[in-house]
């Protein structure tokens, strides 16, 4: 009975999520739970068991699997850009891997894939429990053309197995992964993220996950929501604040 009661309680609609969503007028779904998995909070449980494009949140493991296989070295090794105009401007310059995390910056990953290859992208994805990944795809833009599709619960599921370094990458990749995974700091939490935006899709879809380290206790979160235009994009992260703040989890 005390398990049921459990499982009961994990499942219910968190109101106080639930509201920030509707405040903003968005559909969506958040997940927040704790390291060891005694606490969590959902938003929409039924589409956060819905698998979505990774986008750029499949940067994460990316980035783990791009030094593990040495496609680059470190987070300050530079890979030339060849000149081609990008609507981004941050992508238009040389880049190195700690850069491009934080520009999500598409062809510099996109150099990294074709470095690793395809062969090893499929072994890494069914190794680590990340999503799906539909065949056949292509090497270069799976996770941003649907091919790589996870959903909120798999993203805490892979971001927790990160945390404990419970996965097939050497100390020193998850190193330079949790250095340029930062995102904020302050005296009181530590905040790793990263964004993603499935812009192919049709409603597109807008990610943020991570995890937050506050008084010796990690939370993971993951947040994907409905984006209807770029305008929209901030309250991937904003929401996400609002809803950590209300669980007192950040200030």
């Amino acid at each position: 009975m005390a398990m049921l009661m459990i499982s009961v309680v994990a499942r219910a609609e968190d109101r106080e999520i639930a509201e920030i969503f509707a405040r903003q007028g968005i559909r969506g779904t958040m997940v927040i739970a704790s390291l060891d998995g005694a606490k969590t909070f959902i938003h929409d449980e039924d589409r956060a068991h819905r698998r979505f494009p990774a986008a750029s949140t499949f940067k994460i493991l990316n980035t783990l699997i791009a030094l593990e296989e040495g496609a680059v070295t470190g987070k300050e090794e530079v890979i030339r850009w060849d000149g081609r105009q990008y609507d981004f401007p941050d992508w238009n310059r040389d880049q190195t891997l700690e850069g491009a995390y934080r520009a999500s910056c598409v062809w510099y990953y996109q150099e990294l894939a074709r470095r690793v290859g395809a062969v090893k992208y499929r072994d890494y994805v069914r190794r680590c429990s990340y999503g799906r990944l539909a065949e056949p795809f292509d090497g270069t833009s799976f996770w941003l053309d649907g091919a790589l599709r996870i959903s909120a619960i798999e993203q805490v599921e892979f971001l927790r197995k990160v945390c404990r370094r419970k996965l097939p990458f050497s100390m020193s990749a998850y190193d330079t992964l949790r250095d340029i995974m930062l995102a904020s700091q302050t005296p009181g939490y530590t905040l790793r993220a990263k964004t993603g935006w499935a812009a192919r899709e049709n409603p597109q879809t807008g990610w943020y996950v991570g995890y937050v380290e506050n008084g010796g206790k990690v939370w993971i979160f993951a947040t994907n929501m409905e984006i209807r235009n770029a305008e929209e994009l901030p309250l991937r992260q904003a929401v996400t604040l609002e809803a950590l703040r209300a669980k007192g989890i950040v200030e």
